[in-house]
């Protein structure tokens, strides 16, 4: 009996490890999870949460420092602005639906430079 328990137990911190692991994926890409993986031990060894934020990492430094040099260009970066904003959005929408099926599919463009990140 006490070797059914371990093991059911053992399967519930699996799943909460993984429902943990999904979580922090989603949420990397609203920053909250950036965040929260690094906060939390458990996370940072969770592949799958891993992948995700480094992914939603390189999003958010292309997403502001475009947004600034564009901003910062007179007329022709005004008007690419709203559609680097569009393409941004777009790609965290991408991350997010990949994080919530539990694949981790590489976003366009970014993906190679997520592998070059170690954490």
């Amino acid at each position: 009996m006490s070797e059914e328990n371990q093991s059911e137990e053992t399967k519930k911190e699996s799943t909460c490890e993984a429902d943990n692991g999904k979580t922090a994926a989603i949420l990397a890409y609203l920053l909250i999870g950036i965040i929260w993986f690094f906060a939390d031990e458990k996370l940072k060894k969770n592949e799958f949460a891993k992948f995700h934020v480094k992914q939603a990492i390189v999003l958010l430094i292309i997403s502001v420092s475009g947004g600034i040099i564009l901003g910062l260009i007179p007329i022709l970066g005004w008007i690419l602005l709203p559609f680097f904003s569009i393409a941004s959005f777009a790609f965290c929408v991408l991350g997010i639906i990949n994080a919530a099926q539990n694949e981790k599919k590489e976003l366009p463009f970014i993906g190679s430079y997520a592998k070059k990140l170690n954490f």
